[in-house]
């Protein structure tokens, strides 16, 4: 499964984020650290069903009147403040909960109502452009530690007449995420000495820091958007690649209308209907809801998961099943599982994917849609449902 990580500076809006996105029950408050030890869930990101393209929908409890949802796992860790990289406010102890995440949500005060410490201050004080810079500074001084800590390693290892950089620095940096081939596209976009022990600080912060633009992407959350000057929400999409305008608040407490049967709402829909009885005062804050929705297109929770997933990992979803006229499992079940797979993938990935031991008895593939045998290297696209065929 699929691993997103929300960081940021205290009091941002990650564990709101977090409630709303996996609809758990965690501490929330105004003030810093309220999360200490990390919160671990399961949330999904959306896509269009095949059952789209039959008679019926699929039935799925991951598929809502076709709108299918992906579980990826979310990771929500306690705030970054400045100097984490170096142990401050347990920074270390936080950052190391980041080393097996695929892709990173900054939270980000979007209204600039909190400062570089997570503390209250008045709206509109703070820059929160300096967020984005700060925990993209952090990681990259985070992983440039550990590459310090264990550059005697690689010293030593140079001194071995078959000495192999590339293969010493993977050693060392697949702890982090990081794989051979990001490795070497590092080192090929870098300038450094042959012998690693020549190499100084700047070396390693400029590996450091590559290899974590390739192994844990960041988009912005630019959180608490309906309170957020526009200017802010301007300033912010300038400053960095990916930002996604978001109001946790709106999506928690649509989620929670839903669940009440007060209105009728899918996760990353851009309206939502009112169903129920409501006092004035609720109608009021749905409505102010409603209003942040209009204007980018939704509260921003699902469209930041999903952009991360298919847009930054590119990820492709690959619906495997048993029966390929009907598109069900052993059990009759249509479109039991979804898959996340990088694009790119081929049948024989996604037979690894299922179980090993299919990978390894893997013999053939059948493209279920157009009912034909396809190839062992054949890219799979978004939404195929793949039937494989092993000698187990």
């Amino acid at each position: 499964m699929l691993s997103i990580a929300l960081a940021g500076k205290p009091n941002a809006g990650k564990s709101t984020f977090y409630r709303a996105a996996t609809e758990s029950e965690v501490d929330v408050g105004n003030y810093p650290f309220t999360t200490i030890d990390p919160n671990r869930g399961v949330s999904h990101v959306r896509t269009d069903c095949p059952c789209l393209d039959r008679e019926e929908r699929c039935g799925n409890d991951n598929c809502r009147d076709g709108k299918r949802y992906v579980p990826v796992e979310l990771l929500d860790v306690a705030g970054l403040v400045p100097g984490a990289h170096e142990g401050r406010g347990l920074g270390n102890q936080f950052l190391d909960e980041l080393t097996n995440a695929d892709v990173i949500l900054n939270v980000v005060d979007a209204s600039g109502a909190t400062n570089e410490e997570g503390e209250p201050v008045e709206a509109g004080s703070h820059d929160p452009v300096e967020d984005v810079d700060f925990v993209e500074e952090e990681m990259d001084l985070w992983l440039a530690s550990i590459v310090e800590r264990n550059w005697e390693s690689v010293e030593r290892a140079s001194r071995s007449p078959d000495f192999d950089i590339d293969e010493a620095l993977t050693d060392m940096l697949t702890g982090v995420g990081a794989t051979e081939l990001d490795v070497a596209r590092a080192l090929r976009d870098l300038d450094y000495p042959e012998d690693p022990i020549a190499w100084e600080d700047e070396h390693r912060e400029a590996l450091a820091s590559d290899i974590r633009r390739r192994t844990k992407p960041i988009v912005v959350v630019a959180n608490k958007a309906d309170v957020a000057p526009p200017e802010n929400l301007e300033r912010l999409q300038e400053a960095a690649d990916l930002v996604v305008p978001a109001t946790a608040d709106g999506e928690l407490g649509l989620r929670r209308a839903a669940e009440a049967g007060v209105v009728d709402y899918d996760p990353g829909d851009a309206d939502f209907e009112i169903v129920g009885e409501v006092s004035d005062d609720q109608r009021e804050g749905l409505e102010q809801i409603r209003d942040v929705m209009a204007e980018h297109g939704g509260t921003g929770l699902q469209t930041a998961l999903d952009r991360a997933v298919y847009e930054l990992l590119d990820q492709i979803t690959v619906y495997p099943v048993q029966n390929e006229s009907k598109w069900t499992d052993g059990q009759g079940n249509v479109l039991p599982d979804a898959h996340l797979l990088p694009s790119g993938s081929t049948p024989l990935d996604l037979a690894y994917d299922v179980h090993s031991d299919i990978g390894d008895a893997y013999l053939h593939a059948v493209d279920a849609r157009e009912n034909r045998r396809i190839a062992e290297d054949h890219e799979l696209e978004e939404g195929d449902v793949i039937k494989i065929v092993s000698s187990n």
